[in-house]
């Protein structure tokens, strides 16, 4: 502890929700001492009032800011919970009373010992405004949530993802450790991010990572095991079942049956054992392959077959820091490796990486920083991991075996294509980061900021033969191979390289100062820029003479495919911010930027954009506490209302959109020259000669509200979002043309929704603290304006709102052929199909003309067609509740949407109503329509969900209707949480500062009306809904060390 002898002492107490806090750093801003606190939490050091005291916690190392309004401070609180916490803001902080942007926050301690991989999965449900959903990769290691902040901010040939920053330059998710995490603010109106220009037309995410720390040198080491399980797929037939079922539909199609008596009486021994195990099929002489689908007899579960059931992984994390006033570090370590659900080829992800920052007092008026950041990931799977395996899983028959009986993979049940080939990822990220803080004069910062970024990706995949045995164990080539390596038995390889350099400099200064006490001013200016530039080359060849080397040059195939791509972009701006508050009470914010963007045309380059917001802390006003009652519970009353518009220059796929780019290909030609095929060269593409920048313009009204004590919390905004000028189609020319059409800016979407935040938290006279959090997001978007003077209903209209389904309305079931009868009588059902009989759908004649069509599927013209739902995700919510006592914590995180319709229409939904190959058979396909006097030995089922199964023949049954409309709405336990602290004296008798063990499980139970075929979280998938890698079900535990 340093000692000071000046007469004027600021003393105080420093807890947390545990009690007092001992260790912890204090020191007056812009003095030279810092001093521990006691066992008590105790402290003393010279001040007066007027000062800024900065207290840091010694174990999650966040610092916190006090003003000192008298000498004795009392009990100062480093819960997450003060009002005065500090926020991270563009291109600074503020404190969160004096906040009039639509801004939250998320720290440390939410994400904390959360068994992801990836810092989206653990934000999800968190933060107001932010919606999350999972593309078609589903599950599978390394993949990301996309997600965007107040719903989809543009339908156009753009971009309407938020800008993630991270310690101030743009970043990936994939690429963070989140125990490096200390902070996270999302910018959600245009006031609060509008500062950041072009690339934050849809939010910002500022990420604020651990930095370095005064004080003594502070070891922490965290630590996890984790297992992994499918959270959901679907439950396949059992062979018996099975062939039932396909026997019925063969026989409703007029297609005869599938399974004879003989293969049925062998599946039915097999199953109760009667027979082999590893003879479930025999040799086909007139094929020369072995039987398989219906000529075999096996019992394969092909889901369990495929998955793991449990696959591990672990994370490890270590950090030190420590330091004084002049010079702090702070340096961390991690590693994870994770092991994919595969059973074949099992896939693998491993993240390393190494974090250190450095800060340095050159002079009193010169501060230096500096951050080095390196990260790599290795992702691998079997080359055969795409969409169309996810497709093929369900394809695959029970009845097909694994094994043939000479103990080989049998052909067609993808195993064999699994295991022939690999793919392999890889990326290197280089962050480096200079920065340099000069103070001349008291409330005068300046930042000099120059942020590097180099991303190395490689991509390998090669493919082995696909071999299967016959029955003389004679190695034989599957007729097809895998992904782009079709022809029997080919092999190959192909290899990718990407290169990326990011160069943002900035320089920025902001000046504070307070007029007579009361009138608060800070003014900020300066200048950023970005520069990207990208550099991609790929070569590929067919035909190894040798898989004892994989390389290209072990490949003897026709001459190598080789290409390249290269880009660049560049933003400049420059910015403005103007902050004043008179004592805290009213509260204004202006932010100004001058936008340039290299996307466009030299003379549409620039452009101009403001905000504002304003706020009113009404509970700071002297009649405030006049009314007494239940004013006086409450401290902070806050409306705010904010305003500003932002250029958005992220067009999606065209770098050059101003230059008429001529399409050229390599070896591509259609024809033969020399016995060669010729590189071609195609028609030059038209350009737009005004295609310019989108504009965003939002409207936010919000209002906070604190009351006893802080302990409850309310913040609530309501916001309109009009999207301008987005890039939409051209005018529609005829194919003579010979080119296509350019893009234009003709297209305005508008966005209104709501967020809201309640939380509470408390703690009893006996130590038991306890608090929930309840965080609801809900938007809708309109199309204002659209290129479609007809409303076809295949395209956007005005006035739609957005992902609205159209579909036909379900009268039911048909029961007896005299009932479907009586309905035909009524309404000619034969443009959706024929052959209408009992077990057939009936659809209602909504506009009474005796017929059952689209009309001429135009908004003034759509038949029998309606608004049946909308599948846009409504009533985003998160429930974190949690409590703690005498060292035991608990935490149960619930997330889910409370609204949305589905219409899923792929084959895993359908059952045996597509061709035969194509169908999937689960148990809830067994609720089909079996008339009453069926002799199937499932029994009658009149009163059925599904209607008969018919091959080739049962889509005019599955037309989109409200029969099909799925309630995909869904609770879902996503984290809970066991740990336990060891009291303080005894991990200090053990020589460390804090010492946590716990129990964590991930995706814990789903609650939801949708069918249980699907999760409703990955309902998507390339080769129809549900044909994607499964989520998983995570339980971890771990321990966390501080030294």
């Amino acid at each position: 502890m340093f000692i000071s002898y000046a007469t004027a002492q600021i003393t105080g107490k420093v807890q947390d929700e545990y009690g007092p806090v001992q260790g912890a750093l204090v020191s007056v801003m812009g003095a030279d001492d810092t001093v521990e606190t006691g066992d008590e939490g105790q402290f003393s050091i010279p001040g007066k009032v007027g000062d800024r005291l900065r207290v840091i916690n010694p174990i999650t190392l966040n610092e916190k800011f006090f003003d000192v309004k008298k000498l004795n401070m009392g009990v100062i609180k480093l819960s997450e919970k003060e009002i005065n916490l500090e926020v991270v803001v563009g291109f600074g902080t503020q404190k969160k009373e004096n906040l009039t942007g639509a801004v939250s926050t998320v720290d440390a301690k939410a994400l904390e010992d959360r068994p992801v991989s990836n810092v989206v999965q653990a934000l999800q449900g968190a933060v107001t405004g932010m919606n999350f959903s999972i593309n078609n990769a589903g599950g599978e290691l390394g993949n990301s949530p996309s997600f965007n902040i107040r719903g989809v901010g543009s339908i156009g040939n753009t971009s309407s993802a938020p800008l993630v920053l991270i310690d101030g330059m743009p970043g990936n998710f994939a690429m963070l450790n989140p125990q490096d995490i200390e902070s996270i603010s999302v910018l959600k109106d245009a006031a609060a991010s509008s500062i950041y220009g072009s690339r934050a037309a849809f939010g910002v995410i500022l990420v604020k990572t651990k930095s370095a720390k005064q004080g003594k040198i502070t070891v922490t080491f965290n630590t996890n095991y984790r297992l992994s399980s499918p959270l959901l797929v679907p439950d396949m037939l059992d062979s018996e079942t099975f062939a039932t079922y396909w026997n019925e539909a063969g026989a409703n199609s007029g297609t005869g049956v599938k399974f004879k008596p003989e293969i049925l009486e062998k599946i039915k021994k097999y199953k109760r054992g009667e027979l082999p195990a590893n003879e479930a099929t025999e040799w086909n002489p007139d094929r020369s392959e072995w039987f398989k689908y219906t000529g075999s007899w096996a019992n394969v579960n092909w889901f369990k077959e495929f998955y793991r059931e449990w696959t591990p992984a672990t994370e490890s994390n270590i950090s030190v820091s420590g330091g004084t006033e002049k010079f702090s570090f702070y340096l961390s370590g991690n590693w994870l490796n994770q092991e994919g659900l595969m059973r074949y080829n099992n896939d693998t992800y491993d993240r390393k990486g190494f974090v250190g920052k450095f800060s340095a007092e050159i002079a009193p008026w010169l501060r230096v920083n500096y951050k080095s950041d390196f990260t790599r990931i290795d992702n691998e799977s079997a080359l055969y991991q795409d969409p169309l395996f996810f497709h093929n899983i369900a394809r695959r028959w029970p009845t097909l075996p694994v094994y043939d009986p000479n103990g080989h993979y049998i052909n067609g049940n993808e195993i064999a294509h699994l295991l022939a080939g690999r793919s392999k990822n890889q990326t290197d990220q280089l962050q480096q980061q200079l920065g340099f803080l000069l103070t001349p004069l008291k409330g005068w910062n300046t930042h000099i900021d120059l942020n590097y970024k180099l991303t190395n990706d490689l991509w390998e995949g090669y493919a082995l033969p696909v071999v299967w045995y016959d029955n003389m164990n004679k190695e034989q080539y599957a007729s097809l191979g895998v992904r782009g390596y079709n022809a029997p038995g080919e092999t190959g390889i192909g290899r990718s390289t990407g290169k990326s350099q990011y160069i943002n400099p900035n320089i920025y200064s902001d000046y504070s100062f307070t007029l007579n006490k009361v009138h608060n001013f800070k003014a900020m200016a300066g200048f950023q820029s970005e520069l990207m530039k990208y550099l991609g080359f790929s070569a590929s060849r067919k035909e190894f003479y040798t898989t004892d080397v994989i390389s290209i040059n072990t490949t003897f195939g026709d001459k190598p495919q080789v290409g390249d791509i290269l880009y660049s972009w560049a933003t400049a701006g420059f910015f403005g911010r103007l902050n004043y508050d008179l004592d805290g009470r009213y509260l204004v914010e202006v932010n100004l930027r001058y936008d340039g963007s290299s996307r466009y045309k030299r003379d549409l380059r620039w452009n101009f954009y403001t905000s504002a917001s304003l706020g009113w802390n009404v509970a700071r006003e002297p009649f405030w506490e006049k009314l007494g009652g239940f004013a006086s519970k409450i401290s902070t009353f806050k409306p705010r209302f904010s305003y500003g518009q932002l250029g958005n220059q992220n067009l999606r796929d065209n770098y050059y959109p101003y230059y008429s780019l001529l399409p050229v290909g390599a070896s591509n030609g259609n024809w033969l020259l020399n016995g060669e095929r010729p590189n071609t060269a195609g028609v030059p593409g038209l350009i737009s000669g005004l295609l310019s920048w989108e504009k965003v313009a939002t409207t936010n009204y919000g209002l906070d509200i604190n009351m006893f004590k802080n302990k409850f919390g309310l913040v609530f905004d309501y916001f309109v979002r009009k999207t301008k000028d987005m890039v939409g189609p051209g005018e529609t020319m005829p194919a003579t043309l010979g080119t296509a059409v350019p893009k234009y800016n003709n297209t305005d979407m508008e966005s209104k929704g709501f967020e809201l935040s309640l939380s509470w938290n408390d703690r009893l006279k006996n130590g038991f603290g306890y608090g929930a959090k309840l965080n609801l997001t809900d938007s809708k978007q309109i199309i204002t304006n659209y290129p479609n003077d007809l409303y076809a209903l295949n395209k956007y209209y005005n006035g739609e709102v957005l992902n609205n389904i159209w579909g036909y309305t379900t009268i039911g079931i048909a029961k007896t052929q005299a009932e479907m009868d009586e309905h035909l009588a009524k309404v000619d059902q034969n443009r959706l199909g024929s052959q209408w009989g009992a077990g057939d759908i009936m659809y209602a004649d909504l506009n009474g003309d005796g017929k059952i069509d689209g009309g001429a599927n135009t908004l003034k013209d759509h038949g029998d067609l309606s608004i049946i739902g909308n599948s846009t995700p409504r009533y985003n919510f998160g429930l974190n509740l949690y409590a703690d006592y005498k060292g035991f914590d608990i935490s149960i995180f619930l997330q889910g949407t409370a609204k949305r319709d589905l219409l899923v229409n792929s084959t895993y939904f359908k059952g045996a109503n597509e061709g035969m190959w194509q169908s999937a058979a689960f148990k809830q396909h067994l609720d089909y329509f079996r008339p009453a006097d069926t002799d199937s030995p499932f029994g009658p089922n009149v009163d059925a969900y599904y209607p008969r199964p018919l091959f080739q023949k049962g889509g005019k049954n599955f037309q989109n209707q409200t029969r099909w409309l799925q309630d995909a709405s869904y609770m879902r336990i996503k984290n809970m949480q066991i740990g336990y602290t060891l009291p303080k004296h005894f991990s200090q008798k053990l020589g460390i500062s804090r010492l946590r063990v716990y129990i964590s499980g991930e995706n814990i139970a789903t609650f939801t009306k949708m069918s249980k075929i699907f999760d409703p979280e990955t309902t998507g998938g390339g080769w129809g809904n549900g044909k994607l890698y499964p989520l998983s079900k995570v339980i971890s535990t771990g321990i966390n060390l501080t030294f």
